[in-house]
């Protein structure tokens, strides 16, 4: 996922340490397109990812508990509904139902010991601020 030319325009989502590798999820509000969605960030392979929480092959939240997206090896992100599977570096669809599609991503950036998003045209914050949820 690239870096944001701008790194002064990036809502607070947590702390870097919140998000341990292959561990829970950070979760936080957004509103895509108007409507209301969670979204999710997490720590795969060092990097640290962020997608809507809404699987690519029916438009469902995909975590088994609050914040656990990840398969039982920790390597891939896996809806809790229907099993499709997402390579967590670039939310690719490789297995079950989804057919190929990919999870929409939403930009992060980690500086400083803080992990910040994004938003885009479509993807806003919502209410006007970040609201996360940080998942013990």
């Amino acid at each position: 996922m690239p870096e944001p030319a701008d790194p002064g325009t990036g809502v607070p989502l947590c702390a870097s340490s919140d998000l341990a590798e292959g561990g829970r999820a950070v979760l936080f509000d957004v509103l895509e397109y108007g409507q209301p969605l969670r979204a999710f960030v997490l720590r795969v392979d060092g990097q640290v990812v962020a997608y809507l929480n809404r699987c690519a092959h029916v438009p469902v939240e995909m975590d088994w508990q609050e914040g656990e997206f990840l398969d039982g090896d920790r390597r891939y992100i896996v809806c809790s509904i229907h099993g499709a599977t997402y390579e967590p570096s670039d939310g690719y669809c490789i297995a079950g139902p989804c057919g190929g599609a990919r999870l929409k991503a939403v930009r992060v950036a980690e500086r400083d010991g803080q992990v910040s998003w994004y938003p885009s045209a479509d993807i806003r914050p919502a209410f006007g601020a970040a609201s996360t949820t940080s998942s013990p």
